[in-house]
């Protein structure tokens, strides 16, 4: 069974997937049949990154499928370590070379590191490999207003999406309206925080109930109606699909509002400000 996942489209034209697959720690033969097999269930929006070390695991996924590859839209994002230029355009063709692929659909730097306050140089690389046609679409992960702000000033282009961290104990409403005045969607990384955590939760449990519908459902598809694009991640084709099921329910004011309560001024899951942690 394959579900038909709607799209939206960024400020540089390019259309993706509502909802994409995560892959972190998903690597090796078990991986690359884990996100063989979330393709064959719908799909279409695969996101990787270098310091995953799985960049050719995604590749191979793609190798196996018979989804032409113009329908698929594959990420990866470029480390704190090689932000300088010279080094940023070097890594973007390395992980091209890793996965085996002509072009990345879009490519994101993975944190700003504003103490290393080299992300300028790196946005200009990949400005650049956009025009050579390595890229189709270029964004960011973890920015905050001021850096993506000075992006824009000081290269004249603009991101076309922010990677933030984001799930019911976090939900970052200041950074998304602020994506949406300025046109840069929102995508959400770790969308279902720590299982656990919300599996057990009263409110989010009242809801899945209220619809027949599991928590994580619940959650993905309030991620939708934020108009966030998730990317959760499971090896399980049964929670593979389960997870892309959410385009035949829609949640209430009241259940979005419910779940707009959750958030906790502390609810990072690893504590990771960007605005101070840098990684490498």
């Amino acid at each position: 069974m394959s579900i038909a996942v709607p799209e939206i489209t960024l400020n540089d034209g390019l259309s993706l997937p509502v909802m994409g697959f995560g892959t972190y720690k998903l690597n090796g033969n078990d991986g690359a049949n884990a996100i063989h097999s979330a393709i064959n269930k719908g799909y279409r929006l695969i996101d990787t990154a270098y310091n995953y070390e799985n960049e050719g695991t995604v590749g191979e996924s793609v190798r196996r499928t018979s989804i032409p590859r113009h329908e698929l839209r594959i990420t990866s994002k470029l480390p704190g370590r090689y932000q300088t230029y010279d080094k940023a355009v070097s890594t973007i063709q390395e992980s091209l070379y890793r996965a085996n692929l002509d072009y990345y659909d879009l490519y994101l730097i993975h944190w700003p590191n504003p103490q290393q306050n080299n992300f300028i140089e790196a946005w200009q690389a990949l400005i650049d490999a956009k025009k050579w046609g390595l890229i189709r679409s270029i964004g960011v992960c973890n920015f905050l207003p001021e850096h993506l702000e000075r992006l824009e000033k000081e290269t004249g282009t603009k991101a076309s999406i922010n990677q933030i961290e984001l799930h019911p104990f976090f939900n970052q409403e200041d950074q998304r309206k602020w994506h949406e005045e300025n046109d840069i969607k929102t995508q959400s990384w770790s969308p279902l925080a720590h299982a656990n955590d919300v599996l057990t939760n009263d409110t989010l449990k009242k809801i899945a109930d209220n619809h027949t519908k599991s928590i994580s459902q619940v959650i993905l598809r309030w991620h939708y109606q934020l108009g966030a694009i998730s990317i959760p991640k499971s090896a399980s084709p049964i929670r593979q699909l389960e997870n892309i099921s959410i385009f035949d329910f829609s949640l209430d004011e009241t259940e979005m509002s419910m779940i707009a309560a959750l958030t906790r001024q502390d609810g990072r899951i690893n504590n990771q400000d960007p605005a101070v942690y840098e990684e490498f």
